[in-house]
């Protein structure tokens, strides 16, 4: 396939084009519709389905790529947002009405990695990246306390929005990132060298050097979405061309050149919460947009977002 494609694929620079990033399908998939918000997609090999969260009705759904049937996965779930796998494919899940991030281990039952920091409360944790260590970061706004309809209406504890570190040896959460707006989505580069986060206040992703000992550089504007006003920055990911794929919200999605330059985006017919990379191949990009879960393949592929190296559970699988 190739031409430009108005209606899902908008090209602003050649690259876009040259890098296969408009070869794919011609249209978005609907796969299901009803949720009041939709956030949190992440694709569970093992079971071929994407679980995802609808934070104000309190449930988490799961859509089966086999049969195309959803059902509810839990409710009564927290308010959840963020979801991703650990390097055991367990899942790991930021509840916005609890507080806390959790893990679901193989039996089901729900272990609390961090509720806390310092003692104080966690305000409302969004969005979870795992290192190949094993630590995992996650990013911790205030969305699920300004009110009650993603949480619950609470006074923050700590009086600020950051980022945080759980040592995946002691459980310690550590802080090692702050100064922010609201930081949401948050991603690891292919070599786990630096870690970008996207700020939904301020408009942009900052991206920060990561050191041998799991700290952080103090960090630099990637991009920024002043460019275009409807534009407001949410979750991340990467394809393994080292291109970077945001949910823009208003603005569907965007695509980022390496070097920072936006060169195309995914028109999406509602405002864009959340994405993520799945399938046999990885090349099936699953979009949270407003009250729904849509798809789209493409001729792409995305990293894996427990990092490099081996995954036992994965590999066994056909």
């Amino acid at each position: 396939m190739s031409g430009e494609r108005p209606g899902l694929y908008e090209m602003l620079d050649d690259r876009f084009r040259s890098g296969r990033c408009m070869s794919g399908d011609d249209a978005l998939e609907l796969l299901y519709t009803g949720c009041r918000w939709a956030e949190g997609p992440v694709y569970l090999p093992a079971w071929r389905q994407v679980v995802w969260s609808d934070i104000p009705n309190d449930r988490m759904l799961r859509w089966d790529e086999e049969t195309g049937s959803v059902s509810v996965f839990r409710r009564s779930a927290g308010h959840t947002n963020g979801n991703t796998l650990d390097r055991e494919g367990r899942l790991v899940t930021c509840e916005q009405g609890n507080r806390r991030v959790t893990r679901t281990e193989h039996d089901g039952t729900v272990t609390v990695l961090a509720d806390r920091w310092q003692g104080k409360r966690l305000n409302s944790p969004n969005d979870a990246a795992v290192k190949s260590d094993g630590s995992i970061w996650f990013s911790d706004p205030d969305f699920g306390i300004t009110s009650d309809y993603e949480g619950y209406r609470a006074e923050s504890e700590i009086g600020a929005n950051n980022v945080y570190r759980i040592d995946p040896a002691t459980g310690d959460v550590r802080l090692v990132a702050d100064c922010f707006g609201a930081p949401n989505g948050l991603v690891f580069s292919a070599d786990e060298r630096q870690l970008f986060v996207s700020d939904t206040r301020a408009g942009f992703i900052r991206v920060f050097d990561v050191r041998d000992e799991g700290t952080l550089s103090e960090g630099k504007i990637f991009a920024e979405a002043a460019a275009r006003e409807k534009a407001r920055f949410d979750n991340l990911r990467f394809d393994d061309g080292g291109r970077l794929w945001i949910a823009a919200m208003d603005d569907g999605v965007h695509c980022y050149d390496p070097d920072g330059t936006l060169i195309g985006r995914l028109n999406i017919p509602e405002t864009v919460a959340n994405i993520s990379w799945g399938g046999a191949k990885r090349n099936r990009l699953f979009i949270t947009a407003e009250t729904s879960l849509y798809s789209v393949v493409m001729g792409v592929t995305g990293t894996h977002p427990t990092g490099p190296g081996r995954r036992p559970w994965l590999e066994r699988q056909p």
